[in-house]
């Protein structure tokens, strides 16, 4: 028994790569997951109380509550009651509306491909860890959900994502597969419940889809209401803490360094009186990696750079620490699922 709780711990809170995080969420939205697991018919005194939280915490708007927090609930609630694929089912009975802001976010998109694009580039508004990247081909689209997350975290967000956006496509919407790192408590289940091949054991996270459904369009589609949700969720994700730590001192001293061509591992550890090996083991202990935050401060600066129409698409990659524009323009879509000529036109297009 000891074994199995122990086990169940470490799928709720050890992030996918054995890190730990010093990531927070809101607590409206902690509060949301409370909610929602009463749904299934877990007590909310149970819940709270191993992670030493009240309901009065909950419902302040301002406060933040550790990640962490949210996996030890999950630890304590899978103690008391077991519950096969827990984070599928919590997607079941979540609905679309419950996290407000990023949720309307996606479905006002035009197509599951817009949608999924503000999916990745607003999912932290919930104190989520994890990156998603979004990587196309001719027949089909790879969504990488990216380090960062829980087990339980990943297999969450990729069901929200396929049961949403198959209610949001009248139920045209279908996943080729799932790709799990670990695996599921019920592989068999998880695939007839998504009605797609889940793959465990494999080298990433994330979902498989059919060029088919990835250019489906959304039935809520709303620019008008979009754009105004974008402009409050902009000035959100500004005033959110990024980063804590060793991690937080990187990200600044490469904000001034990622445009000079000296934003190495070596001359950032020299900045910070360290060597670089002792950089590397100390970031992946807080459950992040020198290229991630390089890419996090290249893809900022690129967003910024990007709304200066006197700048050429050559200049940006350049000031963002490319030596060519061809891998920039790969990054960038990668960042966002389209070119920088794509988004700067949309950018254009809301002022």
């Amino acid at each position: 028994m000891a074994a199995r709780a122990n086990s169940l711990t470490e799928r709720a809170t050890k992030p996918d790569g054995n890190a730990v995080h010093t990531w927070s969420m809101p607590a409206n939205d902690v509060r949301v997951f409370v909610e929602t697991m009463t749904r299934l018919g877990y007590e909310e005194n149970a819940l709270l109380a191993p992670a030493g939280l009240c309901v009065v915490e909950l419902c302040d708007p301002d406060a933040r509550i550790p990640c962490e927090t949210l996996g030890a609930m999950v630890a304590a609630a899978q103690r008391q009651r077991f519950t096969p694929n827990l984070a599928l089912e919590l997607a079941r009975v979540t609905p679309a509306g419950a996290y407000p802001l990023l949720d309307y976010l996606v479905v006002t998109s035009d197509t599951v491909a817009a949608g999924v694009v503000q999916l990745a580039r607003y999912l932290h508004l919930i104190g989520n860890p994890a990156n998603i990247e979004i990587l196309e081909d001719r027949d089909r689209v790879r969504i990488q959900i990216g380090e960062g997350g829980a087990p339980f975290s990943i297999e969450y967000l990729a069901s929200l994502i396929v049961i949403h956006l198959k209610a949001e496509t009248d139920g045209r919407f279908a996943a080729a597969a799932i790709h799990f790192r670990h695996t599921p408590d019920d592989v068999v289940a998880f695939a007839r419940i998504l009605d797609c091949e889940v793959r465990p054991g494999t080298s990433w996270n994330g979902l498989i889809v059919p060029v088919e459904s990835w250019r489906l369009p959304l039935r809520r589609r709303d620019p008008v209401l979009r754009h105004v949700l974008e402009a409050h969720a902009d000035d959100v994700l500004a005033r959110l803490p990024k980063r804590a730590g060793l991690a937080l001192d990187v990200q600044r001293a490469l904000a001034s360094r990622v445009a000079d061509g000296n934003a190495t591992i070596d001359g950032i550890a020299r900045q910070l009186a360290m060597s670089g090996r002792t950089l590397q083991r100390r970031l992946a202990a807080e459950g992040v990696s020198y290229q991630q935050l390089l890419d996090d401060a290249r893809k900022e600066a690129a967003t910024r750079y990007i709304c200066e129409p006197s700048l050429s698409i050559c200049e940006i990659a350049c000031l963002v620490g490319y030596s060519e524009p061809a891998p920039f323009h790969r990054a960038f879509k990668r960042w966002y699922g389209v070119t920088p000529d794509i988004y700067r036109q949309t950018q254009v297009s809301r002022r």
